[in-house]
């Protein structure tokens, strides 16, 4: 039996340092910086329609977040203020940004250092 999808108890969007503060019931507790949240937007326009389809989404360091909108039960809508604002943050989606965030972190940081020109 698959464990219940992680549900928040609290979110607070935190303008002056930039993050989306997030407490789940099982006392995970993340600080998730807007930028990080903007480049792993859930958006077809992020991600694609598919596998291998992602965009890699390039200078977003000073993106703020406008609102938070709820979506039923499960979800929120982040409008930001570059006018990104498809996409769902699932409450699943939102716990596995926290939970990984090193890691998915890192392979965003990766792939753009990738793109830099080298220096011979």
């Amino acid at each position: 039996m698959a464990p219940p999808d992680p549900v928040p108890l609290e979110i607070k969007l935190r303008r002056a340092a930039r993050l989306l503060e997030v407490t789940f019931g099982d006392g995970s507790r993340f600080e998730l910086p807007f930028e990080y949240l903007r480049v792993h937007s859930p958006s077809a326009e992020v991600k694609g329609h598919g596998p291998g389809q992602e965009t890699l989404v390039l200078g977003k360091e000073a993106v703020g977040v406008r609102a938070i909108e709820p979506v039923g039960q499960y979800a929120v809508k982040l409008v930001f203020d570059d006018g990104h604002d498809t996409g769902l943050y699932t409450w699943k989606y939102l716990y596995e940004l926290g939970r990984d965030r090193e890691k998915k972190w890192s392979d965003y940081r990766a792939r753009v250092q990738a793109l830099a020109p080298s220096k011979s």
